[in-house]
This record gives C-alpha cells, structure tokens and sequence, in this order.
C-alpha cells in the first residue's frame, strides 16, 4: 500500500514538473510569438529604434551643442572607453563573456539569498544583455503581473539579442541606450554633461562614477547628493578590484578622490553660442513661406524668406530634403552632424567681449544714469502717454498676459496679477538672483539693461566665425543680429563714398567743407548739420570727412549722384532692407540688421566680391555620410582698385577720426578699417571693424528706442560698440591658433599707384580731439 502510495506521489511529482516544463515551453513560445503582447520581429532586433541627438561642431571641431528629444550621441566599441567597459562588467554582469543573455547563476542566487534568505544586497540577476531588452523595448510596468511578464518577456529578448549581436555590440548598446539625468542619454553625452569632456578621456574614478549611477540615476545624482554617489562610486571601484581591473594600491588611492564634478547640461539656453544654434535650428525647420502666416506688417519679412528659399539652400532644409525612404529629416532624433563655420575659440572671445563691456563699463555708467529719474530707464524726454503705450506694448507680449487673456480676464484684472509681487529668479551681470517682485516691476527691470550684438565674418570665404546675438540667452532671447533692425546712423556712410570711388574720385581729394542744401519735392530744403564747426570752410580731404564722420563731406558726395545711387549701391553691396531714397539717407535713417552690415562691409575687404554669410559647411547622417554640403555665394560688385581705395578710407577712421582710440586707448598696431555710428538721440551705437581677414560688427542700444543715454559722450558708437571690438580682437590676435596676426595686411591691386598720403592726414577735427578721444570723441552724426 505504502509503495502504491509512494509511486503514485513520484507520478504526481513528475506530472507536475513535466506539465510546469511544458507550461513554461508554452508559456515563452506564446511571449516569442507575441501572443501575450508585443514583441519585436527579427527586424526590429537588428534595427533599434532609438532616438539620436543632432550635434552641432564648430570649424575648429568642439561641439556647439545639440538638438534633441533625448540627449544621446552613439559611438562604436572602440570608441568605448576602457575603464567604462570594466566598470561595467565588474559591476552589472561579471559573468557577461560566459552566458548566453540569461545567467542562471544569477538568478539562483536572487532566489535563494534575495528572495528566500532576504539578502537585499545580494545583487539582482538582470544580465547586461536582460537590461538592454527592457531598456529597448519596454515601458515601465504598472503592476506587480505586468513587470512579472515583461521579466520573461526581457529573457527572450536576451536570448534573441545574444544570437544577433555580439558580445561587444550589446555592450556598446547598453551603454548607448542607458538613461542618466538631466536630460543625458547614453554614456558619452553622460561624460560631457557630468565632467565636461568627451568619453575617451575619462578616468578611472570617473567612469566608475558613471556606473555607478546607473542603478538609480535619480538616486545617485553628483549634484544634488555627491557624498552618496561618491560612495556608490568606491562601491565600483571595490568591484572593479575584485575583478582584477585596478589593484589594491590604486583602489586604496582611488576611494579617497572627490567627485571633481564638472557639470554642464546640454541644452538650448545655455552653453556656447545659443543665439546662433537656435537661429540655426529655426532657419533648418523653416517651412516654404506662405503670405497668409505673416503679419499684415511683416511684407519686408515674407519678401526676405521667400527669397532666402529659393537662394539659400540651407534655408528649409528640413523641408527641402527627403531621406533615402521618403521621409523628412528630423533635427531633433535622426543624429544628424551638422558643421558649422563658427569658430570655438573667436565665439567665446565675442561672448567675454561683450559681456566684459556691457557689464562692467556700460551699464554701470546707464544705471548711474537713470538713477532717480521719473520713468528710467527710458529717455527724460519721453511723454507720459509714450511711456505707457511702450509698457502697456510689452505687458501685451508677454506670456503671462497670453495665458490671463486666454483665461477671458479683463484689462483691470490682468493689472492686478501684474501688479502682485511673486518669487522669481531676474538676471544681473554678477549671476541670477533669487528675488519677489511683480512681473510689471520685472518688465522695467529688464527694460533697464542695454542690449548688444557682434557678428565677425572671413571676409574671404563668408564664414561666420562668431555670433553673438545679444548679452544673455536665458534672459533676453530676442536675437539682434537676425531678427533685429535698427537705425545705422554714419556707418552708411561709406555707401555714399563707394559712388564717388567708383567714378574716379580718390581719397585725398579736395572738397569744401560747407554746408550743403537739398531742395526737396515738396518745395522744402533740408541741410545736413555738423556738431562742430573744425575746419569750416576749408578744403578737406573726402579722407579727412570720412575719418571725422563730417556730414557736409558726406553731402557732397551725395549732391554729385542722387539718393536712387546710394540705395542701388547699398543694395549691390548686400543690404537687403528697404530703403526710401531721400536725402537724408546719407545720416543712417534707414534700419538694417547687422548680419546685412557685415556682409556689406566684407565686400571692401573681399576685393569687391560680396559673399554671403555662410554658417554651416555640410550635413552628415548619424553614418557619416555627407548628404548635404554648402559653399559660399558670391558675385562681383566693385572693382578691387574701389574696394582697395574704400578699405584706404576706412582706415582713415582708425588712424585720425572717430575710431582713434583703437590706436591711443588699446594700443592696435594692426591695418584696421572701420567705422562708427551713432543715431538719433544716441539711441543706437554701432561699429564696424574691417581687417583683412576678419570683418566683426557690433551694435549697443536698448530694448526700445526710447531707452538710450541722454548724453553723447557715453551714447556714441565710440563709446558704446567700438570697446566690444577691441576687447574682442585683443583676444583673437593674442591667440596664436586662430591664424589672425596683426600682421595681416590689405592685398593692393596690382599696377596701383594712386599716392593715398593725403595732405589733411594728420589734422584732428579739433584741438581736444586726441586728448578726449581715450574718454570719447564726440562724431558728427544727427544735429
């Protein structure tokens, strides 16, 4: 009976082990077969779905930055760092060369130290391979049953991995795929978000700090807890110890380093030059321009895309553009590789730049200026109802208005929220500050600081090698350069003097200097003035006008052409603006933008080629295959005997007028041209720096035209843009790598024997013109 009993226990028990074997067959044939859910084809195995950033590299081969859903940049085996790999393995799957995507030893021990013994740290038993799955192909489950399934799900996937790829290629996808924090995907965009550095060249403990965060990224953040991530970190290095990869001494020595933490997050704000990537990411997205998308106000704006679609083959690219299926690129996860002609080096000098000036010598001296005055920042000038309907404007445009009006609030109580102080972070020049304040008081306190934009270009070639769209992305997002115009005051003028070059006028040619009147259609005249009266009367060089910016010089010239030849002439040389031919065109009251200003200003150094700006030089896929790339567009303006001669009287400037202080102040000996510009009520300062190599523009004002200095010494372009240049080019000459000297000199045309030593050469506009010129020398501009 017994025995009976006994068999029929050995049966039951064999029934039951051969029916759970043949459930469990059962069970991962259906998981295979996707009847319990998705399952990825063979296809889907061999091709990974994954979602790769777009990089953005300089000429000199940095990376600018990144557009992205998820932060992730790919690389090879080999490209792996070493001390990554070992971290890794020691520490996730030190059996990873010996399994076939599901250890068996592993999963013993969790289920009889972590499950039946409850050793919680005893280690899972997730391969390598087994995460790679569930990083793949799976959302996080949302119940217990739901991860139970995903469990098995991730063991045939394993399976079905290791018998598709190597060993080395699934680690190369883990650590491709693995998500960290802060927006970083993958290990390498890791390395550059927490140390700041490509992968390669990461060390020993700071792999293993990256490792280590892999178990829990949020938990283990360096940022916000470095003493437990430092102690995950040691707990990889003992691993990596144990196996083999370090000896003792170095662990010893290792266990006791800090983090050394250098943390920069990719993203569109911050980094280097965020105005040029987010021009460039809205000028590669641009859609085919349709009238009906503009404003009733923006026909100058419709009219410039339309032709920068059919003329700039960068323009819309996204839209011009089919991938080898049919499919639109897609900037922000098809890892495109788009090199840019910026320069790392020369773009970080234009930001020092233009930071140095604005927040160390320029706004002091504005705060200092509106200081107790009724409505500051704005003009002393302004009227009541001027002053409301430009805050009334900028409350209208903010954000926060948009979502109260879509709220159906009314005006009054839009006010009151305007009006409540709340808890924000405002910018300064010595960091953000923490602070409560009410979004109208923030909207004056924004309105408070100058704005300035530079732009530097190769002559030569079109390369933009810096861009600088104002003084600080986070804050102050509208981009000068692009989407801004403004006045141009005097640094029109040399339009005007090209005419009198190209019809055989010379620089040291004599012409008096009297005033000059128009007789208007309307019957009217109008006669330029001067702030001065230096030299009145006398024969002067068109030099010695230039140079001092004198405005009868300048209306000479102009009476012996017309208004139609200056706007002909300012349209050949590459300004793409409207421009009404009056009279006074010769003052700058047209409004350009200062990318149209560089590129016309390259044309006198370029030997009157004009070119046009060019900013990326090719387009690779996530491969490296080129699928687009880009060369400069160029057509013949001046002859290279005007160009030469118009570069002569720029340098006039420099050398006795308004720009001297580059010679007196900042002690440049290079061959510079160039030229200053101030507006109406000094509402905008300008420079345009030439040299033979790198012509570099800048502009200075304010948020609206209404905030400016209410005196000239500090308002002139000499004062307010020319320093930016300055600081800017001390930088670039000093740095040997950028290949600019000043040593550089402009190429004379060949058979050229005009004698350019003109007899006024040494004769200042007036006597305290060199004594002043290292505070400010005041130029001829609007009177």
């Amino acid at each position: 009976m017994e025995k009976k009993l006994l068999k029929k226990y050995i049966h039951w028990l064999y029934g039951l082990f051969f029916g759970m074997v043949g459930f469990f067959i059962l069970l991962f044939f259906l998981i295979s077969a996707g009847a319990l859910g998705f399952m990825p084809s063979f296809e889907e195995l061999e091709n990974p779905k994954t979602n790769l950033a777009t990089i953005l590299y300089s000429s000199d081969n940095e990376v600018l930055g990144k557009f992205f859903r998820e932060n992730r940049t790919n690389v090879t085996y080999e490209e792996l760092n070493p001390h990554v790999v070992n971290a890794l393995i020691s520490t996730e799957d030190i059996r990873f060369y010996n399994h076939s995507g599901v250890d068996a030893r592993g999963l013993g021990r969790v289920l009889f130290r972590t499950i039946i013994m409850g050793e919680k740290s005893s280690g899972g038993g997730s391969t390598i391979t087994q995460q790679l799955a569930k990083l793949l192909f799976h959302d996080p489950a949302r119940n217990l049953w739901q991860r139970s399934l995903q469990k098995l799900k991730e063991w045939v996937i394993a399976v079905k991995l290791e018998r598709s790829y190597t060993k080395q290629e699934i680690l190369t996808m883990y650590l491709n795929k693995a998500p960290f924090i802060y927006g970083a995907y993958g290990i390498e965009s890791a390395a550059h978000t927490f140390f700041s550095k490509p992968l390669d060249s990461l060390r020993v403990e700071e792999a293993a700090t990256l490792i280590g965060m892999l178990k829990n990224p949020a938990l283990y953040n360096p940022i916000r807890r470095p003493e437990l991530t430092q102690n995950r970190r040691n707990v990889v290095l003992s691993q990596m110890r144990k196996a083999r990869h370090i000896t003792t001494e170095a662990f010893d020595s290792l266990k006791m380093l800090p983090l050394k933490i250098r943390f920069q997050r990719d993203d569109h704000i911050h980094g280097l030059a965020p105005y040029f990537r987010e021009y460039l990411r809205l000028v590669l997205s641009a859609e085919k321009p349709d009238r009906k998308n503009y404003a009733s106000w923006q026909e100058q704006q419709y009219i410039e895309d339309s032709i920068a679609w059919l003329e700039d083959p960068l323009y819309g690219w996204v839209n011009k553009n089919l991938q080898a299926d049919g499919t639109q690129y897609d900037i922000y996860r098809d890892g495109l590789r788009i090199y840019t002609t910026i320069d790392s080096r020369l773009q970080k000098y234009a930001e020092d730049a233009v930071a140095q000036h604005l927040g160390q010598d320029l706004q002091p001296h504005f705060f200092f200026e509106k200081k107790g005055r009724t409505r500051a920042p704005f003009t002393g000038n302004i009227t009541k109802e001027q002053y409301e309907s430009i805050i009334n404007r900028a409350i209208r445009n903010s954000d926060r208005y948009r979502y109260l009006k879509r709220k159906n609030l009314e005006w009054d109580s839009i006010m009151s929220v305007f009006r409540e102080p709340v808890q924000m972070e405002v910018f300064s020049w010595n960091g953000n500050i923490d602070t409560i304040m009410s979004p109208l008081d923030s909207i004056h306190y924004y309105k408070s600081f100058l704005r300035a934009s530079l732009l530097s270009m190769d002559p030569q070639s079109g390369q933009v090698k810096a861009y600088v769209g104002g003084p600080n992305y986070q804050h102050f997002k509208y981009d000068m350069v692009s989407m801004g115009k403004r006045q141009v005051g005097s640094t029109i003028k040399p339009f005007v003097y090209t005419l009198a070059m190209q019809e055989g006028l010379t620089p040291c040619d004599m012409v008096p200097n009297i005033p000059q009147t128009f007789y208007l259609p309307t019957g009217k005249t109008w006669t330029p003035g001067n702030s001065g009266s230096a030299r009145a009367g006398e024969m002067v060089s068109l030099k010695w006008g230039l140079a001092n910016s004198n405005n009868n010089i300048t209306a000479w010239v102009l009476k012996q052409f017309n208004p139609e030849a200056v706007v002909n002439i300012s349209h050949e040389l590459g300004i793409k603006s409207p421009m009404d031919p009056v009279p006074s065109i010769v003052l700058g009251v047209s409004e350009f933008g200062l990318d149209e200003m560089v590129a016309a200003y390259c044309t006198f150094a370029n030997k009157g080629v004009h070119v046009e700006p060019l900013m990326v030089t090719r387009i690779e896929d996530r491969y490296g295959n080129v699928i687009s790339s880009f060369s400069p567009r160029k057509r013949e303006v001046l002859s290279e005997e005007t160009a030469f001669l118009m570069l002569n009287l720029l340098e006039g400037v420099i050398n006795q007028g308004t720009g001297i202080r580059l010679r007196l102040k900042y002690r440049f000996n290079a061959q510079i041209g160039g030229k200053t510009g101030t507006t109406q009520n000094h509402s905008d300062g300008w420079f345009m720096g030439v040299t033979p190599n790198l012509v570099t523009g800048i502009w200075v004002g304010g948020e609206d035209r209404d905030i400016h200095f209410d005196n000239l010494y500090y308002g002139q372009g000499a004062n307010m843009a020319l320093p930016i240049w300055a600081l800017y080019m001390k930088q670039v000459y000093e740095d040997e790598k950028t290949s600019i000297t000043e040593e550089d000199t402009f190429e004379e045309p060949a058979n050229f024997n005009l004698n350019l030593e003109c007899p006024d050469e040494n004769i200042p506009a007036n006597e305290d013109q060199i004594e002043g010129n290292s505070s400010g020398y005041y130029e001829d501009e609007f009177f």
